[in-house]
């Protein structure tokens, strides 16, 4: 792996990792959509399938449509986004592959091709099958994409805490103890629930814009007034789930991944009794310490904390980074004597006693491979500002779904008798019509703090980016981007004009 290090240069590395950005950014733009739009026509469906009233079949069936065009879309970027790993991060596949193929094999055999199945009974069934088998495939369709959602969710958490696994100095590669450690762990089931709650979001933004797009038209007005109820109800309750959720994984960050979190607050002395910013010079006293421990009084690391070691509340000492990188040079230079040892035949307790020094310093194998201890430092500016818009974004989408089911329900009477959403002025729909975008900067930008609060890492304290990538030529890579550009932006650009086109077009009513 040293010796392929020598023949990469910045570039390689920079284009790979821009490529990969910029293919998981238009993938996430039609995956939450996805995710959001099978609650909204599986809980359409559920009302026709007890009222048997035909318009909410109809209902169902024009979101089933949206769902169908923006479903498309996302299968494209995301099979590219899997090919990458092996065009672009062939050190990476190689040295984890054993371990985060599995997820993604689970993937791609199981919950796609539940997706693939059912969603073809959903759109083609209706008087193919019964109402009962029927109403079963469009929620089967719905959770096929959650479960892929689960698996790709179960490798992008590894990557963040990297857990049942062993490195084989044989192989030079780490591979699986625990599938149960790598599937169920803490961080992997905080990140599923956060990230997939979050899509709820956007579809039931989504969709209210839609409704109020047509009651600015005047148009379809029963389904506008009756879909948005909806719409608000599932927003309302995810926003307060994303709330929740959150929290959760900012206190499951602070455990495994301090340096994100510090990176994410711009702290760089911590302490206890730590306030939370909410624009640099202004905070909220003790809200990092509780968001973070549940603790008012609990002790927050800050950048600087943990670049020159610290004492954890439980009393264990934390090593600074320099520390860190001695011991991951130890363990490097260990595993190539012990690979040299092994191929000239010499004594057992050689090997032995290299490998008892791998095994004791391999928890910072990646450091071996940082220059500078400042490297470990992830872009601060990027994570603070990018937390801010994510959290400030859901605040809105609380308030904003609030006040839809406030209205509707004319709740409290003295300040609603009056309402009716179908006779707003025009500003009001626009403002849902706006969120929109809002809702997918909220959601990117939860990625940008994922993604970017992990830097350098391409596998936490074990990988860093610049061992990971193949060893490709960077104008190969670099063309590459610009082809997935404009390839993923026409791509968009026809979905926009379809679905636009769709929702003029409006609902298919039966006679």
């Amino acid at each position: 792996m040293n010796d392929l290090l020598l023949n990469i240069d910045a570039g390689s590395v920079n284009w790979a990792r821009a490529q990969f950005a910029l293919t998981a950014i238009y993938h996430w733009l039609f995956v939450p959509l996805t995710l959001g739009l099978a609650v909204i026509m599986g809980i359409c469906e559920t009302i026709w399938y007890r009222k048997r009233d035909t318009f909410w079949r109809d209902t169902a069936q024009f979101w089933q449509r949206l769902f169908g065009i923006n479903f498309a879309m996302g299968v494209a970027t995301g099979i590219i986004l899997e090919f990458e790993f092996g065009t672009n991060w062939s050190n990476y596949s190689w040295f984890v592959g054993d371990i985060f193929g599995a997820p993604l094999a689970i993937e791609g055999v199981v919950a796609f091709f539940m997706e693939s199945t059912f969603v073809a009974v959903m759109f083609f069934g209706w008087k193919k099958v019964s109402p009962g088998f029927h109403l079963a495939s469009t929620w089967l369709t719905g959770l096929g994409a959650t479960i892929s959602a689960w698996w790709i969710l179960v490798a992008n958490s590894w990557m963040q805490h990297p857990v049942g696994c062993e490195f084989n100095p044989d192989t030079m590669r780490n591979e699986m103890v625990s599938f149960a450690d790598v599937a169920l762990s803490p961080f992997a089931v905080d990140k599923f629930c956060h990230t997939v709650i979050s899509a709820w979001i956007i579809g039931a933004v989504f969709a209210a814009a839609v409704c109020c797009w047509y009651l600015m038209k005047q148009r379809e007005t029963r389904l506008a007034k009756e879909s948005i109820k909806i719409a608000a109800w599932v927003g309302l309750i995810a926003s307060l789930g994303a709330a929740g959720t959150g929290h959760k994984s900012a206190q499951t960050i602070s455990e495994v991944q301090p340096m994100k979190l510090a990176a994410m607050e711009a702290l760089y002395d911590g302490g206890t009794e730590q306030g939370l910013a909410i624009v640099p010079g202004v905070k909220v006293p003790y809200a990092l310490s509780i968001m973070a421990t549940n603790d008012p009084q609990g002790y927050v690391p800050g950048i600087n904390d943990i670049l020159n070691g610290y004492t954890r509340p439980d009393g264990t000492q934390e090593l600074s980074v320099d520390e860190k990188i001695a011991r991951g040079q130890q363990a490097i230079t260990a595993l190539a004597a012990y690979r040299t040892a092994k191929k000239n035949g010499y004594a057992k307790a050689v090997t032995d006693h290299e490998l008892s020094v791998i095994k004791e310093n391999m928890p910072y194998f990646g450091y071996g491979y940082v220059k500078d201890k400042n490297d470990v430092v992830p872009p601060v500016w990027v994570n603070f500002w990018a937390f801010r818009i994510m959290v400030g974004m859901g605040c809105l989408f609380i308030l904003f779904f609030a006040l839809i089911l406030a209205g509707v329900y004319q709740f409290p009477k003295a300040l609603f008798q009056k309402y009716d959403i179908a006779a707003l002025p025009h500003w009001h729909y626009w403002i849902a019509i706006l969120l929109v975008p809002l809702s997918y900067i909220a959601s990117e930008s939860g990625w940008l703090v994922a993604e970017f609060g992990r830097q350098p890492w391409t596998i936490q304290d074990m990988l860093p980016t610049w061992v990971g990538v193949s060893d490709v030529d960077s104008f190969s890579v670099a063309l590459t981007f610009f082809l997935f550009l404009l390839l993923f932006t026409l791509m968009l650009a026809v979905e926009i004009n379809i679905m636009l086109k769709q929702i003029k077009k409006g609902p298919k009513y039966s006679n």
